[in-house]
């Protein structure tokens, strides 16, 4: 019997099968983090993942919103930007449904607030929090592409509202990233999905 390093094939961790510290410390070093057991924030990452996976999330497909999660774990930092509000509407526009998307972004002690349309509520949100965001973040927003879309349904249980999962792929034409969001409502998964998107952009081009 052979470990799969010795033949070539690098043994990935699923964080489904993150149920002791022993995995998440082989996650995050996987992705890139200096962890090991003794790292004080192990507790609370341990106990973020847990939290958000009974919400509705799955990091197998969604690795920038794993690295987000362990990030803002250790580094205890401020994101770059918050989105203090949002409100989506849809209107007929003969035979067609346009979506606007009006967001408000908070960037340090500087509010901005934009609007765009699309022809979803996902595309409209993207558009209107990219125009919010690259007045601050130009440079490293403007290539950035949503280039995927996923949802799932999950299985409502116990008479609650059934969670929806959506999965957001993006690049910058040199690195693609996954990242997921979960909610009883539609829009505000997506909303989650592409904020950790942006943020994952964010937060990668200030390490590198």
């Amino acid at each position: 019997h052979s470990e799969p390093e010795a033949v070539g094939n690098q043994r990935r961790i699923l964080v489904s099968d993150l149920a002791g510290r022993s995995n998440v410390v082989m996650k995050a070093q996987e992705l890139g983090f200096e962890v090991d057991n003794a790292t004080p924030e192990l507790k609370q990452i341990l106990q973020r993942i847990k939290e958000l996976e009974h919400e509705g999330y799955e990091f197998e497909a969604a690795e920038a919103s794993m690295s987000l999660l362990i990030q803002k774990s250790l580094s205890h930092a401020e994101p770059p930007f918050k989105v203090d509000a949002y409100h989506v509407t849809m209107r007929m526009d003969h035979d067609f449904a346009i979506c606007q998307a009006t967001i408000k972004v908070q960037v340090g002690e500087e509010v901005e607030h934009t609007v765009a349309e699309g022809d979803g509520p996902v595309n409209a949100l993207d558009a209107a929090l990219r125009r919010g965001l690259m007045r601050f973040f130009p440079r490293q927003l403007k290539p950035v592409q949503l280039t995927d879309y996923k949802v799932r349904i999950l299985d409502s249980s116990g008479g609650t509202a059934a969670k929806t999962r959506v999965f957001i792929e993006s690049t910058d034409g040199r690195e693609s990233w996954s990242t997921v969001g979960a909610h009883d409502n539609i829009v505000e998964a997506s909303l989650r999905a592409l904020i950790d998107s942006f943020e994952y952009r964010l937060t990668r081009k200030k390490k590198s």
